[in-house]
């Protein structure tokens, strides 16, 4: 597995993207959020909608998971592909994941057309892109490891040497040890520690 696989873009749990666009007197108002949940989207967008309850349409599309395997895109009564769509591709051009983007629009009484629409909602889409703060995760593993205590330093030594985050531990006569590493890196601990078992 290459590193590419274990790591992951996002944006910052923080700050909000914020972007903007205009054309026609038509007002796009875009928000950039980090989500992980399919819940939390339902508050953050029902939010937007007691805000700018005055709006003609609250357009969105996110995608959750390193592998960005969960996604939905919405047009909010906008004509079919014209909003969530373009919401959605500046997700993926940027690659990114656990996103939601929102873009409210205020109709400004003359018609954009599907075209129109389409590069108003990307702009407004990158912009909150441009505007919030890009982070890379890395995917982790946990593992779990039982050792007796005579072999204490030869654990503690691997866990440094491999640079090893330690999520739990208990040191007693048997001692139990849960590691977190990224994903790539995983089967050559449980080699190493298997090793130290046998050693």
């Amino acid at each position: 597995m290459n590193a590419n696989e274990d790591s992951y873009q996002t944006i910052s749990e923080l700050t909000i993207g914020e972007g903007y666009y205009t054309d026609k007197r038509s007002k796009f108002l875009a928000f950039a959020h980090h989500v992980t949940t399919v819940e939390e989207v339902k508050e953050i967008l029902s939010r937007y909608r007691k805000k700018y309850y005055d709006a003609r349409h609250c357009c969105y599309a996110y995608m959750f998971g390193p592998q960005q395997e969960e996604f939905r895109m919405n047009d909010d009564g906008e004509p079919s592909s014209t909003a969530g769509k373009p919401i959605f591709g500046q997700i993926q051009s940027r690659n990114l994941t656990d996103i939601l983007i929102v873009v409210v629009r205020y109709y400004g009484g003359v018609n954009l057309g599907t075209s129109g629409l389409i590069v108003a909602y990307r702009a407004a889409a990158a912009d909150a892109i441009a505007h919030a703060d890009i982070e890379t995760r890395i995917v982790e593993e946990t593992l779990t490891y039982t050792f007796n205590y005579a072999m204490m330093n030869d654990v503690m030594h691997l866990v440094k040497e491999m640079d090893v985050r330690i999520v739990s531990q208990e040191f007693d006569n048997t001692c139990s040890i849960t590691m977190a590493i990224r994903k790539s890196q995983i089967e050559q601990l449980r080699n190493r520690l298997e090793m130290l078992s046998f050693g």
